[in-house]
């Protein structure tokens, strides 16, 4: 038990520091600042002429996809150990489960971009769409 939770400790930094780096070009991270507040850092590689021969769609593929098996993996082991009435591996899967879905929440963040990027992004094109309809400037390309 000891074991695999070391070893899940050592996947989670692994993904988090060293491949999700090297291979998608996201990383992510948690800052306190002077004052004590925590803040989450997320971010994405620009995209660049160099970076489309170190980032290769193979490699960006394999990466999302074993970071979406891995969570689907725990929870199935979840529900395995807690219908097998197996309670002392709970805990093991538990740690799986939190510590595979911190890595993917993290990547997604990076790759989408925080929530406030998002609805601005949003906001600024439906009232650009808006204001193209109210003026009459329809552009047809």
């Amino acid at each position: 038990m000891v074991t695999i939770i070391l070893l899940l400790s050592c996947d989670f930094w692994a993904v988090k520091n060293v491949t999700g780096r090297l291979m998608v070009g996201l990383r992510w991270w948690n800052h306190i600042d002077e004052d004590g507040k925590s803040h989450w850092v997320f971010e994405s590689r620009k995209a660049s002429p160099q970076d489309s021969k170190t980032v290769s769609e193979a490699e960006s593929r394999i990466f999302w996809l074993g970071l979406i098996a891995c969570p689907v993996l725990w929870v199935i082991f979840a529900f395995s150990a807690l219908f097998s009435f197996r309670v002392k591996w709970l805990a093991v899967v538990i740690m799986g489960v939190v510590l595979q879905g911190a890595n993917l929440y993290g990547y997604i963040r990076c790759k989408v971009g925080s929530r406030k990027d998002l609805t601005s992004m949003a906001t600024s094109y439906l009232g650009k769409q808006f204001l193209r309809q109210t003026t009459g400037d329809d552009q047809t390309s």
